[in-house]
């Protein structure tokens, strides 16, 4: 059983010429298959859980402790966190020009297992997760996300999922830029990674239209830095129906 132990985390940005603090003490616990929704409007302090746990060089622990299965995860690198388990899946991938699609993955695989993947069966691999993922098998010819629509970057980062078999998953807005096709593909894929490997899965997101194909077990509502109210999947169709405004108003 895996665990993504989270605790009083206080993460600050250097903005303006000094440091403004963005997380003011989160706690949540990630468990081997479950699935958490953290929801809250802009600037609340989603992307910068997902960026500080994933080792984002931009943001500043300044208290509290994040613990893989009882190993120290502010200590390590930003790749020992990748061979650790965790992957995060960016709500604005990065182009990398020049480096094709099959070179990351591949390159990706061998610092993840530790071997290179023999290249009959790494091929098999990438062409049932494209398949899958209704992806031309062209596509692996492409420099990374160069020139992707955001369609495409998304199935990029669940095919990276599927290849990486990580026992945390953190998606950064994977539902936006998605039209309601590449939105039901992408999350059907999330869905079958988490059964198949029972991954545990942070999701964040404004809005419940993911959650109608990525049934939550928990929703966290985050506003002001912190997690301000906790519940299931009802509580998610709450804040659909009534927005956010209970939590920013003073």
């Amino acid at each position: 059983m895996t665990a993504l132990v989270i605790k009083n985390l206080q993460v600050s940005v250097n903005a303006d010429g000094g440091m403004r603090e963005i997380l003011r003490g989160v706690d949540l616990t990630i468990k081997s298959g479950e699935t958490h929704a953290i929801m809250g409007p802009n600037g609340s302090g989603k992307s910068t859980l997902a960026y500080s746990i994933a080792g984002h060089p931009k943001y500043t622990i300044t208290g509290g402790e994040v613990t893989l299965d009882g190993a120290n995860v502010l200590e390590m690198t930003v790749d020992e966190r990748a061979r650790a388990g965790l992957f995060l899946a960016m709500q604005y991938p990065v182009e990398v020009p020049g480096v094709s699609v099959s070179n990351f993955l591949r390159t990706a695989a061998t610092a993840i297992r530790g071997e290179a993947p023999k290249v009959r069966t790494w091929i098999g691999e990438v062409k049932d997760a494209m398949t899958q993922l209704g992806m031309d098998p062209a596509f692996s010819e492409r420099s990374v996300n160069e020139g992707f629509s955001g369609g495409e970057k998304k199935r990029h980062e669940i095919l990276q999922l599927e290849l990486l078999k990580p026992k945390i998953a953190i998606l950064d807005e994977t539902d936006s830029g998605l039209d309601v096709d590449a939105l039901r593909i992408v999350s059907e894929g999330v869905n079958r990674i988490r059964e198949k490997n029972d991954m545990g899965v942070m999701l964040i997101t404004h809005y419940t239209r993911i959650l109608k194909y990525i049934k939550p077990d928990f929703v966290h509502v985050f506003a002001g830095g912190k997690i301000v109210e906790q519940g299931g999947a009802d509580l998610a169709d709450r804040l659909e129906a009534n927005g956010y405004a209970e939590y920013t108003t003073a």
